[in-house]
């Protein structure tokens, strides 16, 4: 029987993978510990040793720790996870300094390398150098509690922080958190009128709502070292999905983060179209047993050549509407009649 993985779950399995596999195999998308703080801490104002505000004055922002003081518009901002990273250079942004997915990683290849030929990496996501952070002086620090929440009063004492409860699926919330941190709601408010604009383009290029609702669309995931992942709803792929009214195979159209199956459960892998992405050494996870068998090869999708892969930073990590609207584009180039 395939194993539901929660999204809690998923924190405990990436913990006992080798360093660097832990960290992205969950990915950006990953889940809040349950009972973790919601409200209260430090108020967050931060006794700042970064640098002034971009504009004159400040303002209150609430978030997940609670309220912090921010400036009215936010000029030197470092990003501690790739929501984050997305929102600071979507709303227009290059951020003074970012942590990467591992120690010495690149930044994001999906985000315009020009926007961050001047970001300074300050560590691996989880495990951020506050005195590479304190150097470069910030006037907001931005984050969510899964990564920093253990570390906020130490970040606030360097720059205002603000923090969403999690990632993943409230992607949509969070850019809205980071975009009154940064003084920056119009140019939100743009972003999401554009991929509001792309969603309705792309549905009209799948045939309409009801044909998009009849395809079940999965998105599968094969990890060295651990077992292969379906994705469920309580994702940021789930909730793309369900934005364009696709429909999903009725093993995973359900909450919850992912479910895993054996070599042996791929028929709990039955769907119309499968997006799929390969995370670490591909030698060391269940792609090959899975896809050199049977009951792979037995598949509606294999059988009928809609099975497509993706790139795993960006449908995993491209969490915000630069992200989001790069994916939509690959939906429509692999599942849109041509010409459509």
């Amino acid at each position: 029987m395939a194993r539901p993985l929660s999204r809690r779950a998923a924190l405990g399995l990436a913990a006992g993978l080798a360093p660097g596999l832990a960290l992205a195999a969950c990915g950006s998308d990953s889940p809040a510990p349950e009972g973790s703080s919601s409200g209260g801490g430090s108020s967050g104002s931060g006794s700042s040793v970064g640098g002034s505000a971009g504009s004159g004055g400040t303002r209150t922002v609430r978030h997940a720790r609670g309220e912090s003081t921010v400036p009215a518009r936010a000029s030197r901002v470092v990003a501690l996870d790739t929501d984050a990273l997305d929102s600071v250079v979507t709303l227009g942004l290059s951020p003074v300094g970012a942590t990467t997915v591992t120690a010495g990683a690149p930044f994001p290849a999906y985000l315009p390398a020009e926007r961050l030929s001047g970001t300074k990496p300050v560590g691996a996501i989880g495990q951020p150098s506050l005195e590479t952070i304190a150097a470069l002086r910030p006037d907001l620090i931005l984050s969510n509690q899964v990564r920093d929440d253990k570390r906020y009063d130490e970040l606030s004492k360097i720059a205002p922080t603000v923090l969403s409860k999690t990632t993943g699926p409230t992607w949509k919330e969070n850019v809205r958190l980071h975009a009154e941190a940064l003084g920056r709601q119009a140019e939100a408010d743009t972003a999401d009128a554009a991929y509001r604009a792309k969603l309705r383009d792309l549905v009209t290029a799948l045939g309409g709502p009801a044909r998009a609702a009849a395809t079940r669309v999965e998105m599968a995931r094969f990890l060295a070292g651990a077992p292969t992942r379906l994705y469920l709803n309580d994702t940021f792929v789930g909730s793309l999905f369900k934005d364009l009214g696709l429909g999903r195979p009725a093993n995973q159209d359900k909450p919850g983060f992912s479910m895993e199956i054996s070599p042996e459960q791929v028929d709990q892998a039955a769907a119309d179209v499968i997006f799929y992405a390969v995370y670490g050494d591909a030698a060391k996870s269940d792609q090959g047993k899975i896809t050199e068998g049977a009951l792979w090869k037995n598949l509606d999708a294999v059988r009928n050549g809609r099975v497509f892969r993706v790139d795993d930073n960006l449908w995993m990590l491209g969490i915000g509407y630069t992200g989001a609207g790069l994916i939509l584009d690959e939906i429509r180039k692999d599942m849109a009649p041509a010409g459509g």
